[in-house]
């Protein structure tokens, strides 16, 4: 916790009523005073100090450039006396934790312009238990006019120091993702969030697939400081894929054959809001809305890496992860039920394509991962171009292949798909797991649900690597015409699952890995 000593000092955003008004305090003329007793301030410079009634007690409250102190005044008492000593413990928190300021007022019908003033609220952004945050707020109660307005306009000039956080948005809204909950989830749970923090908001509602990269690729961006999508993987993606598109364009590139991309322009921000929210999970930590609408209000950004994926050195799309095999066919099964419940469909389509579990002839040639390589000083954006002596290859009957550049955290998998990988540590995960009984390959997918070590099988192989190609040697996409149908790919296709979005490709897939290609808020 940023402040010790609670005792109902902060409320909730959420149901939090207005006090009744306590009595005046007299309001101390701001001063640049030092105290000995604050260790930790005493090399700050102070801005400001003054009485506030804080919760029941009337405090000393001093504003320096990086916190915010109290310590309730009592009356004096012998030297040494513990029991007061703890009473009078100075609590703080720090002021990069403020996302917003706000006079307190209380209003009656009779008031028609303006309510009685009690004081100022400060509303602050928690962290929680397991990755999450939460948005509280700080009453500092003074019945001065003066008083307050002086402390109001100092708290409005040091929020609007931090650079980072974002002064206007551009909101992409996919109201199918999911239950049809996305648009519910913003209105009732982000918006309110993001105007509390003054934040502009432009949405426009996704219509149809691939809206948002006709969007992007031509609206006018320059006022935005960032794009959000509110929606799940296959929206995050489609946003995130539109938005590199857009900055190879504007760096005058030909955005068909890409080798070294240049960095999106502007951060992105995933509000989870889909079935299974594997980038904003492995993002954030947890598959939190309020977690994730708080870290794009504070302006936390990380870097992240990115994939492009291209056949016959033709580019067709950036991503972060990916799945051949029995992910893509799955996949391509849930595709043709949409009709059904998201996590019906999902059961249903993995209890179907492992009754049809059939293995994959390939050939996958990669590059392994060189460590030495400093990937935080890499001014390129880009991995090395093939080295040929340096490329291994593996080949025969594959009944899975993932390739994935983040952990791919989600409900079915907590550590992760590929909990060894991180965010942007410039390398990819290929997982293999070879042709095996159905019985062996379920317990592989059992594993992934539990602690137990999901890749301590003899017929899976792992690779820490920089590039991948995959070569089907079966040139009929997997079609079988002695089966009765086969619905998993179009004839001479196969079906690859990338970031929860079906790409069908008739030929080799080169996946290469662009370190810190994209900023996304987390």
């Amino acid at each position: 916790m940023p402040w010790r000593r609670r005792r109902n000092r902060v409320s909730a955003l959420e149901g939090g009523r207005e006090e009744e008004a306590p009595p005046e305090a007299a309001a101390v003329p701001s001063a640049l005073l030092t105290s000995p007793q604050q260790t930790e301030a005493a090399a700050e410079r102070i801005l400001l100090r003054g009485i506030f009634e804080i919760g029941r007690d009337s405090c000393d409250v001093v504003l320096s450039e990086r916190a915010l102190r109290w310590r309730p005044i009592q009356p004096q008492r012998p030297a040494g006396d513990s029991k007061y000593d703890l009473l009078c413990k100075e609590e703080f928190i720090e002021l990069k934790d403020i996302f917003s300021v706000k006079l307190k007022r209380r209003w009656s019908v009779k008031q028609q312009r303006s309510g009685t003033l009690l004081g100022i609220t400060l509303f602050i952004c928690l962290k929680k238990e397991q990755n999450k945050l939460k948005n509280s707020t700080l009453d500092l109660i003074n019945l001065s006019e003066d008083h307050c307005d002086i402390w109001f306009r100092q708290f409005k000039k040091i929020l609007a120091g931090f650079p980072n956080r974002p002064k206007s948005l551009k909101i992409l809204l996919n109201p199918q993702s999911h239950k049809k909950e996305a648009t519910q989830v913003y209105y009732e749970k982000v918006e309110p969030l993001l105007k509390l923090a003054g934040i502009k908001t432009d949405v426009t509602i996704m219509e149809y697939e691939g809206h948002a990269l006709s969007l992007l690729k031509e609206c006018e961006l320059q006022g935005f400081d960032g794009v959000v999508c509110v929606g799940g993987d296959g929206s995050a993606s489609e946003v995130a894929h539109a938005l590199l598109l857009r900055a190879q364009k504007n760096a005058g590139m030909e955005t068909d054959r890409i080798l070294i991309p240049v960095r999106a322009q502007l951060p992105l921000g995933l509000i989870p809001a889909g079935s299974t929210n594997v980038l904003a999970h492995s993002l954030h930590g947890v598959p939190h809305v309020i977690t994730a609408t708080l870290h794009i209000i504070m302006g936390h950004v990380q870097l992240v890496d990115v994939c492009t994926f291209s056949t016959a050195g033709k580019l067709l799309r950036f991503g972060f992860s990916a799945m051949f095999g029995f992910g893509g066919r799955t996949l391509a099964l849930a595709e043709k039920y949409r009709w059904m419940a998201p996590n019906q469909r999902r059961d249903f389509a993995v209890v179907k394509a492992l009754a049809k579990l059939r293995a994959e002839d390939c050939e996958i040639s990669f590059l392994p991962f060189n460590s030495s390589d400093d990937v935080e000083n890499n001014q390129s954006l880009s991995l090395p171009l093939d080295c040929n002596d340096q490329w291994q290859m593996i080949q025969g009957q594959f009944l899975n292949v993932s390739i994935m550049a983040i952990p791919c955290l989600c409900s079915v998998a907590p550590r992760g798909l590929a909990p060894n990988t991180r965010l942007n540590n410039g390398s990819m995960a290929l997982i293999i797991a070879r042709n095996t009984s159905r019985p062996e390959f379920i317990k592989h997918l059992k594993r992934y649900a539990s602690v137990k070590n999901q890749f301590n099988f003899p017929f899976v192989e792992t690779y820490t690597v920089e590039e991948v190609k995959v070569h089907p040697r079966n040139i009929t996409g997997g079609y079988n015409p002695e089966e009765e149908e086969d619905e998993t790919a179009s004839e001479n296709c196969f079906p690859w699952n990338v970031d929860g979005d079906l790409m069908e490709v008739a030929s080799e897939v080169h996946i290469r890995l662009h370190p810190r290609l994209i900023s996304l808020y987390g």
